[in-house]
């Protein structure tokens, strides 16, 4: 039965949070976890909190075993945009996107 986690409005881009999430997908909870905590990136901290939280789900929710659990899927998504501007020279303004991502990960178990 699978468990799910989302952490919504990241403010991180989607395509740094994606690099993240394509370490851990199909790996088993445990060696995930230990990838993210050597990985050093700033994604690597929020992906690392969701997967925590879907597997307090899967132990809470559905009464699974922790040692079967594995990531059966990681997906970033693209959230809102934070649109700013920049005044440059002769009274020009260059456009800032602060880009934002919604996570979720999906953790389930595996039949061994």
């Amino acid at each position: 039965m699978e468990s799910v986690s989302r952490t919504r409005f990241i403010r991180i881009s989607p395509r740094k949070l994606k690099l993240v999430c394509e370490l851990i997908a199909g790996k088993k909870v445990d060696q995930a976890l230990s990838i993210l905590e050597f990985t050093p990136k700033k994604a690597a901290r929020f992906v690392s909190k969701t997967l925590l939280a879907a597997i307090a789900n899967a132990r809470d929710q559905q009464n699974v075993d922790e040692d079967k659990l594995f990531v059966k899927r990681a997906i970033a998504d693209t959230g809102p945009t934070w649109k700013r501007s920049l005044m440059r020279a002769h009274m020009h303004a260059t456009p800032i996107h602060k880009r934002t991502s919604h996570l979720t990960v999906i953790v389930d178990e595996r039949a061994s």
